[in-house]
Parts: structure tokens; sequence; C-alpha cells
């Protein structure tokens, strides 16, 4: 059967895509699946100047980087060139936050940088025109299980259920909440000032976004083993629209309740279990992090 071309452009990147994905364990085993068109780290029989003169064919675009108006390589606009490709092949994919929302460079220039298909949360016009084609896959950096998922899927013929903002239904139907190792402190409301602790949520002290976040990385780990939570650092919601917010490793609250309900939590059930939550003291949690501060 013959492979679909590949191919891997950026537009305003600090290549953390990139690094993140040439770190798959099976990078080479995935890619053998494709012939490889370009790709920042790896040689190909193509150059960048043959992508730049538009003298390639491909099936599947994958996009790093937020796309600003006015960005050119040698003469060349790098968002007109992206569309090119994007008019041609079958599979778009934002690889990350910033292609797919604008990330971090939109919060530099709100007026000129986006995502390819999203403005933050908003649709752009190119939207309608290449939904049917469009996989989001928001992440900063994309896990690459997370990439190698939709590609292997891709490669095998097979649909991939998609949202509304058309990330994978699989990696994306639940929160970075799903799976945290600290979901019984959570529960329970059992706080922890700072970063590192082995025990503790950082829920209501820290700000971990991970309540609110779409994805799937406490279910998928990074190299099979961690996550930000299973560390000790909270979730700062990379993933969503609105990344980065100010103030990551803060929780607003008022009057002692986080002023947010987590995702789809109506907000008198919350205060509710929250309450009642907090009146019990778990001695077996409440000593647990006695111990570790002995430790420290």
């Amino acid at each position: 059967m013959k492979k679909l071309k590949l191919l891997w452009l950026q537009s305003l990147t600090c290549n953390g895509n990139t690094h993140s994905f040439f770190n798959h364990s099976d990078l080479f085993s995935i890619l053998s699946h494709f012939e490889l068109i370009y790709f920042p780290l790896i040689e190909t029989n193509y150059t960048l100047q043959d992508i730049l003169n538009k003298e390639v064919k491909c099936d599947i675009l994958i996009i790093e980087g937020s796309i600003k108006n006015d960005l050119s390589k040698d003469g060349q606009n790098i968002k007109g060139l992206i569309e090119y490709y994007a008019n041609m092949v079958k599979y778009i994919i934002t690889a990350g936050t910033c292609a797919t929302f604008g990330g971090v460079f939109k919060s530099y220039d709100s007026e000129n940088i986006s995502g390819f298909a999203f403005d933050r949360e908003e649709p752009l016009e190119n939207f309608t025109k290449f939904y049917k084609k469009l996989i989001s896959l928001p992440g900063c950096p994309v896990h690459p299980k997370w990439l190698s998922y939709v590609l292997l899927m891709i490669a095998n013929g097979k649909r991939v259920p998609l949202d509304d903002k058309n990330r994978p239904q699989e990696l994306y139907n639940i929160t970075v909440h799903t799976g945290c190792v600290r979901n019984e402190y959570f529960e329970w409301r059992v706080d922890i000032k700072g970063f590192g602790h082995k025990e503790g949520c950082s829920f209501y002290e820290n700000g971990c976004q991970g309540p609110y976040t779409r994805g799937s990385c406490n279910k998928i780990l990074w190299s099979d083993i961690s996550s930000k939570t299973v560390v000790g650092t909270p979730c700062f919601g990379c993933t969503e629209p609105d990344f980065p917010k100010q103030r990551l490793f803060f929780t607003k609250t008022n009057m002692g309740i986080p002023q947010y309900m987590p995702l789809e939590v109506p907000k008198r059930a919350y205060l509710t279990l929250t309450g009642i939550a907090k009146s019990f003291h778990i001695k077996r949690l409440e000593k647990k992090l006695i111990e570790y501060k002995d430790d420290s």
C-alpha cells in the first residue's frame, strides 16, 4: 500500500513540539508508516527550500507554532505557505497550543498572532474551510503519544472522533484531574503549600488547573512514568484556549472558596460537597503530610 506523505511545517515556535515528538520512544517505528517529506530534526529527500518553492506534494500537514500575519522565510510568507499545503492535504494536524489556539505568542501580540484555525476560543474564517480535515492537538508541548495516536489512526484508515474544537475525544474528553494521584487529597480538601511535595493537593493553594483542563496527562504519562501533578507541580492548563493565564500558581478565592468551579460541576453541589469535606479530619491523610514535612 502506498504510504501517505507527511510534511511538518513550523511557524512562530520554540521548537518544543518538534523535540517532544522526537523523544518518542517509538519515533522511527511510527514514521515508518509514512513517507516523510520534511521534519525539522530528520534528514529527508527534500530540503526546506524545496518546501518553500512549493515543489512537493503531501497528504498530511502537521503545523507547529502560532500563525503570525507578516512572518516570512527567505521572502516566503509562512502563513500563505501553510495555507497552500493545507489546501492540498487530506489531514491537517495542529501540534501544540500555539498552532491550535495561539498560545504563548498570542499573549505577546494579540492583534497579529493566532492559531491556525482558532483565535483562542473563537474559530477563524478558515476553520469552516478546513474543519473536515483538521485535528487539533493542544499542549505545551503536545504529548508525543497523543500525536502518535492520531498518526497511527490515520495510517490504519481509522476515523478519529473529535469534539467541538476538533480535538480527539479519546484524548481530551477527560480532565487532567482524572487519574491524578492526589485526588483523595482534593476530595477531602487536604491542601499543601509549595511545590515538589509527595502528598497533598495543589488546587486550593497553588492554582492547579487540573479540574479545568482537558487532557489525558495523568492517564497517558510522560515518558510512561510521570506528570506535573505526580511530581508535585500544579497543572497550569496548557491545553486550554486561554493558556497562559496570568498568575499561574495562584488560586483566586472568595472567602476561602475557589472562584471557578471544576468543569461542568454545579456551584451549589460543589459548595455543599466541599463544605462537608472540610468539616472532616482524615487522620490517615494528615498524618502522611506531617511525616513528609518532618522528613524534609
